[in-house]
């Protein structure tokens, strides 16, 4: 229970920041937010997941990937620069558990690293990636 208050206002600064960070940008419909919220509490208050919900599973970003031969790696010192196969304004991809759910942009938060969910991967789509 204590590491939640701190998830929570986490939750809540970031909420604030995206919303604020977000002004610039093209909102979505309110119909169309109201209703993934509304499909999110139907699927939150269904009981027969109830034992799910306490499940932690590892949430990961992706800000690129690159090859790098054995010799390069052994010359990686403090201050090496890695260039990764994306440009800046690529988006990241979100993992959760290993599988890509979304692709997002990185924000600040205070002194934190977040971020802004930009494109949800089709459910078909991730439910293929289970399979693997």
């Amino acid at each position: 229970m204590e590491t939640q208050q701190p998830q929570q206002e986490f939750q809540e600064e970031y909420t604030a920041a995206a919303e604020a960070s977000a002004s610039a940008e093209e909102q979505p419909s309110s119909a169309a937010t109201s209703t993934q919220q509304g499909e999110a509490s139907e699927l939150l208050s269904d009981p027969r997941l109830e034992l799910l919900y306490s499940i932690q599973l590892p949430v990961s970003v992706e800000l690129g990937r690159t090859t790098m031969y054995i010799r390069d790696i052994l010359r990686l010192g403090r201050g090496s620069v890695i260039e990764f196969d994306r440009l800046i304004s690529d988006p990241v991809d979100i993992l959760i558990d290993g599988k890509k759910v979304a692709e997002g942009e990185v924000v600040v938060i205070d002194k934190h690293f977040g971020i802004r969910i930009t494109t949800l991967v089709e459910p078909a789509e991730r439910l293929r990636g289970l399979r693997r």
